[in-house]
């Protein structure tokens, strides 16, 4: 699971592009508790979901133009124009090149070969998220790919992911680390797109999980928000009860009460 000792590779921020900000405020505060808090206004809109007065995400407007409403992963680089260059060399594409933001860090937005939209941050004076792997914040992100083995290479010659098989009910589960810090590091996953009904009439992209206390509370709770149950409360043998919704603009995420590891 994710912590907020963030090490090349691993995600250190997520934030939303949403067609209406104070909508989705809304939805996320009455789920996970946040607070949006706005960033200032030279920040164009942009602000951070707050948990406790801890920044657990971030967000803004964005018109339909831009393409629908979606969350991104962000992911460590300590040079976002290296990393930049390896994803074009490993046949991605770089949506939005590196650029500084208020000199906080780096940021750059890059299209993996199958189309997944995903973010690099090189800190600056903001190393990530505030808080990780607890109640009310991502702790966990899947990658949903037509090809697992095309994804692995390009994310292992982009951002040096290593990945394992974990066996897991009907079948192995491929997990992520990065680089050299071993499976105790796995911070997410890659699955089949094809594999899943949920997810295959669907465009490929990155999953984030937040934990949560109870998944039937939330589901229940974004449900009468007028989000949407894409999968129900589920329980999965050895990592916990899981459900993946979608808030009322279409933004996909999941929710997980984590099983407690073993000793």
């Amino acid at each position: 699971m994710l912590t907020t000792r963030f090490v090349n590779g691993a995600p250190n921020w997520l934030d939303i592009g949403t067609t209406d900000i104070d909508r989705a405020a809304a939805f996320y505060g009455a789920l996970f508790g946040w607070r949006f808090v706005s960033a200032g206004p030279d920040a164009g809109g942009y602000g951070f979901f707050q948990l406790d007065g801890r920044t657990a995400a971030g967000g803004m407007g964005s018109a339909p133009e831009q393409g629908p409403a979606s969350w991104t992963v962000y992911f460590r680089t300590t040079d976002a124009d290296a990393t930049c260059e390896a994803a074009e060399q490993a046949h991605g594409r770089v949506l939005f090149p590196p650029m500084d933001v208020m000199g906080q860090g780096t940021m750059a937005i890059i299209v993996d070969p199958a189309g997944v939209p995903f973010g690099v941050w090189q800190p600056g004076r903001l190393a990530g998220l505030d808080v990780a792997g607890e109640p009310g914040s991502l702790c966990w992100v899947e990658l949903y790919t037509p090809d697992i083995a095309a994804a692995a290479a390009f994310y292992r010659s982009t951002l040096g992911l290593e990945t394992s098989g974990v066996p897991f009910p009907g079948g192995t589960y491929t997990c992520v680390n990065p680089a050299g810090a071993g499976e105790e590091s796995m911070f997410g996953g890659v699955v089949p797109l094809a594999d899943d009904p949920t997810e295959a009439p669907h465009p490929p992209y990155w999953l984030p999980y937040v934990e949560v206390a109870d998944v039937d509370v939330v589901v229940a709770r974004a449900e009468e928000l007028g989000g949407t149950v894409r999968l129900g409360g589920t329980d999965i043998e050895g990592v916990g009860r899981v459900a993946r919704l979608a808030d009322p603009d279409g933004s996909r995420f999941a929710v997980i009460r984590s099983e407690p590891r073993k000793a």
